[in-house]
């Protein structure tokens, strides 16, 4: 993970990695099958070392789900701080490989779903914060991709498309914003 996290996929080589456990090069495909392959494991070790939606403090889950949602934004880069490789290695895997890495990565995330993100809206959903008249998984997709692209954002400036970063003294309005844009979307709609 130290590899990929420090030089990118394109940038780490295999020989690097093989260099430094001690092992052949062709060791590590033979276990591996390719680079592709050692990534993907890399990425997955990654994002099951990185917290799930319902992991927050047993005292804003209480509150529920926009709380949650909430304390998870405001905390983004403090949690990438504080384990930097996992995230950096996450954010490797959603825009610094290829298509067909992303593939074996999507199928991944939807099938093991490391977040609990299926959970967190089925959480929302059950305390009548979220509407129940939208499969439930079509709102945890669209959770995973604006979240995670919100929070990419949050951690990065090369990510920002200038909303945070430009003047940081608007983060907090923006983390306001964000939640209201996808409140109107998920939350239920008034009769």
């Amino acid at each position: 993970m130290r590899h990929f996290a420090d030089r990118g996929y394109r940038g780490t080589r295999v020989e690097d990695v093989a260099n430094e456990v001690g092992v052949a090069k062709g060791t590590v495909f033979l276990d591996f099958g390719s680079k592709e392959g050692l990534f993907l494991e890399a990425f997955k070790r990654a994002v099951s070392l990185l917290p799930a939606w319902l992991d927050a403090p047993a005292d804003v889950v209480e509150q529920g789900f926009w709380a949650v949602l909430d304390w998870w934004l405001q905390r983004a880069e403090d949690l990438v701080a504080s384990d930097p490789v996992p995230n950096r290695v996450a954010l490797i895997a959603r825009y610094d490989t290829s298509l067909d890495i992303r593939r074996p990565v999507d199928r991944f995330m939807r099938s093991e779903d490391p977040y609990g993100t299926l959970e967190f809206v089925e959480f929302g959903v059950k305390r009548g914060e979220l509407r129940d008249d939208v499969d439930a998984e079509m709102i945890a997709s669209t959770l995973d991709w604006m979240a995670e692209r919100f929070q990419d954002a949050l951690v990065s400036e090369d990510l920002d498309p200038g909303l945070i970063h430009r003047r940081p003294e608007r983060r907090p309005m923006r983390i306001k914003e964000f939640v209201e844009v996808l409140r109107g979307g998920i939350a239920p709609q008034p009769e």
